[in-house]
């Protein structure tokens, strides 16, 4: 059975910015279905502050056939050992809205086995260029809401030149998340999320987008000096 992963990992600069014009990942590899290497960005922030573009922190996403190539990924190719130094959550696949080229639905799909379970949610969108500003004018709202949900475990944004942008959130709940989406959240102006998809239904921001849903399988090494970020998960450093 396929499983995705998340990957968060700190690297030199000069790796960085090869990774930001180049493919560090090679396509070909043994059971590697998909994958997105994305810079990270911090939810919220302004648009040209330097904490906007995390240029040495890179997120990676990918699908893979099954667990052991993910494992002979980290511990046998150059980019995956540093992959390996960082942290990641390995995930089983729930549910999906949209679609993004490359992705491949799994015909098993992964339960909760409580609603108080965890649930990670990972968007990715293509952006029509010329939608640009006015998908941010409705998005920096909503990410003010995912990073300041007390619901949310963890959570950032990412994004590849010329046009990807992501967003990933481990949730401590599925209600937590899905009032949040639904404008249910008790915070301030709780309808942030539901307003920019009104937006989005109505002129459409991009020409590919996907959220999936996903259950944290295992989590594995530190981010930002700390580990299990997931309660009640297998961990490891």
């Amino acid at each position: 059975m396929s499983i995705s992963s998340y990957h968060l990992v700190k690297i030199p600069f000069s790796l960085a910015i090869k990774g930001m014009v180049s493919n560090l990942i090679n396509k070909n590899t043994k059971g590697l279905i998909y994958s997105e290497y994305m810079t990270a960005m911090t939810l919220g922030a302004p648009i040209l502050s330097p904490s906007r573009f995390l240029i040495r922190e890179i997120a990676f996403f990918a699908q893979w056939e099954n667990e052991e190539a993910l494992e002979n990924y980290l511990k046998e190719d150059a980019f995956g050992k540093v992959l390996a130094k960082g942290w990641h959550v390995r995930l089983a696949f729930i549910r999906e809205w949209g679609g993004i080229t490359g992705y491949k639905i799994p015909k098993e799909k992964a339960k909760l086995e409580q609603p108080s379970a965890p649930v990670v949610a990972v968007t990715i969108a293509r952006m029509k260029p010329l939608a640009l500003p006015r998908f941010l004018h409705w998005g920096r709202p909503v990410e003010k809401l995912v990073r300041d949900h007390a619901g949310t475990l963890l959570s950032l944004a990412s994004f590849k030149f010329p046009n990807t942008v992501s967003t990933f959130s481990v949730w401590k709940t599925e209600q937590d998340m899905s009032s949040m989406v639904h404008g249910h959240s008790a915070m301030s102006k709780p309808k942030r999320h539901a307003d920019a998809m009104k937006e989005r239904e109505r002129k459409n921001f991009h020409f590919e987008f996907a959220t999936l849903r996903f259950k944290p399988l295992s989590e594995f090494g530190t981010w930002k000096g700390k580990g299990n970020y997931i309660p009640n998960l297998k961990a490891t450093k």
